[in-house]
């Protein structure tokens, strides 16, 4: 008992330094995966803000530029401008169906849908690292800690102080395990903030969405639908075919519709 106390005494960790160093080689990239989920989480959260994307109260500024129906080139242009002065994922994907207004609903959509795609990519971008970093940080860990019980049983193996193999166990299982706990350590807030960035972006896509289906409804196929009731509505000319006068020539060709 003393000299197991004596051994992990000696193996105690008294700072996060102390505790990295006796980690063994393998907390080095254990420490380089902490640093990309730092980085990427806070350059996340700098982009994943709502007036980067879909502010509130855009439509109605759209809606404002636009006018009535239907829509003439000044308001289209005042549209135009509105979008590229906002610089954001909705003014981008307004912008593509502004492009593309007068065509079919079809086309508009196509375009809509394209542009939309873009900003969730945008959205999505670098997302991927934080996933990566929670797979394998604890397999980096537990790695190192394998690695670590082969050195601690090998250095026993070949001591040839037997009373003090158990110490010499004991510390070298303790320093071990340290990979697999730093290692957790990364990898479980990594799936956190994962989780949460991919509901910003879940929440921001649903925007996006919902404001392309105002845009499609309002200025699309309400447009078509009024364009056909206008059409409809214009009484078709009933066109009474010329009538003509007949006159008898010679033998028989009477009612010929020939004039004279």
């Amino acid at each position: 008992m003393l000299v197991l106390a004596q051994a992990a005494e000696e193996a105690a960790v008294n700072s996060v330094l102390d505790f990295a160093l006796k980690g063994g080689p393998m907390m080095i990239p254990i420490g380089l995966c902490s640093l990309v989920v730092v980085a990427v989480v806070f350059e996340r959260m700098g982009v994943l803000r709502r007036t980067k994307f879909a502010p509130r109260g855009f439509d109605k500024k759209l809606a404002k530029a636009l006018g009535d129906q239907p829509v003439s080139a000044g308001a289209r242009a005042d549209a135009v401008k509105l979008c590229k002065k906002a610089n954001h994922g909705a003014g981008r994907v307004m912008l593509a169906g502004l492009d593309k207004l007068g065509h079919g609903h079809d086309v508009v959509e196509k375009h809509l849908g394209a542009a939309g795609e873009e900003e969730v990519y945008r959205m999505r971008r670098r997302l991927r690292a934080l996933t990566v970093v929670a797979a394998i940080a604890p397999l980096l860990g537990l790695t190192g800690t394998i690695f670590g019980m082969i050195e601690a049983f090998q250095t026993v193996a070949t001591s040839e102080d037997a009373l003090g193999k158990a110490g010499k166990l004991a510390g070298g299982i303790y320093e071990a395990m340290i990979t697999t706990a730093a290692g957790l350590l990364v990898a479980i807030p990594t799936l956190v903030f994962y989780h949460w960035l991919a509901g910003r972006v879940e929440g921001l896509t649903r925007d996006l969405d919902r404001l392309c289906v105002w845009f499609v409804e309002t200025y699309v196929l309400e447009r078509k639908h009024a364009d056909t009731a206008e059409t409809e509505s214009v009484p078709e000319k009933i066109v009474k075919p010329a009538e003509t006068e007949s006159v008898e020539i010679g033998d028989g060709l009477a009612g010929a519709g020939v004039t004279a």
